[in-house]
């Protein structure tokens, strides 16, 4: 037998945690097969943040996105270094004395 991943949404959580609350922890945990621990710090996460607290705390990063802002870097990183040629080539320029020509 094996296991799978469940995923609970915020909602999920908040309606089984409202059910411990009411019913007991214990059965709660075995009715929703959850492990006690689980049910625990769920509980415990809404107890210090409210509803908010049982919210996924990571966030899915859109692919898409996610090439856009490498590009960016990318493209920062080449005007910065555009920037400093420039910067260098004007200082070289500053130093070299201009006389008159010599033919």
């Amino acid at each position: 037998m094996s296991k799978q991943r469940r995923t609970f949404s915020a909602e999920d959580r908040y309606s089984i945690v409202q059910e411990s609350l009411r019913d007991g922890h214990a059965d709660v945990s075995r009715k929703y097969n959850l492990s006690p621990s689980l049910l625990r710090k769920w509980r415990q996460k809404y107890l210090d943040s409210g509803k908010d607290g049982l919210r996924d705390s990571y966030v899915r990063v859109d692919p898409q996105l996610r090439a856009l802002e490498e590009e960016n870097e990318r493209l920062k990183r080449i005007v910065a270094k555009q920037a400093l040629e420039l910067e260098v080539k004007s200082e070289l320029l500053k130093k070299t004395p201009i006389g008159p020509r010599k033919r």
